[in-house]
């Protein structure tokens, strides 16, 4: 069962059961899915979304940060509910150590020397990490065993 299906049947599930913050959320989820295959004129495999899937997360937990700092904790609920929908159609998150054996093998696959090479680097890490650890803390990561 591909993820889209999946999502489908956990809305039907949601609706049955009278699941509204589930239901709503993957409405949303299923709203941004439509769009970027409308917008991209393809249908989305399991890989891209995710990336949707991710793209919603990365805006919740800005969305949160961005309440609680106005003092509106009614509303960085709504945001943290609706993050514990989605988390559930991420694939299992790495540990600090498989990214870390990950990041030594693409070094040394592409023979980083430095800085320069970064791209090189996180080329061959992000297909094999999208989804399961956050790109921006792999990066970081990255630059302090390269620029050493």
């Amino acid at each position: 069962m591909s993820l889209k299906q999946k999502i489908t049947e956990d809305m039907k599930a949601a609706m049955r059961s009278g699941d509204t913050k589930q239901r709503d959320t993957i409405r949303l989820l299923q709203a941004a899915i439509k769009q970027r295959e409308v917008d991209e004129r393809i249908e989305l495999d399991d890989a891209a979304v995710i990336a949707v899937i991710e793209k919603m997360l990365k805006q919740r937990r800005d969305s949160i940060a961005q309440y609680e700092a106005a003092q509106r904790q009614d509303l960085a609920n709504v945001e943290k509910d609706e993050i514990s929908v989605l988390s559930a159609y991420m694939p299992q998150a790495l540990s600090e150590s498989e990214i870390e054996i990950l990041i030594a093998e693409a070094i040394s696959e592409a023979e980083a020397k430095g800085m320069q090479d970064m791209g090189k680097v996180m080329a061959l890490l992000k297909p094999k990490l999208t989804g399961r650890a956050d790109m921006a803390k792999v990066s970081s990561l990255i630059k302090g065993k390269i620029s050493v």
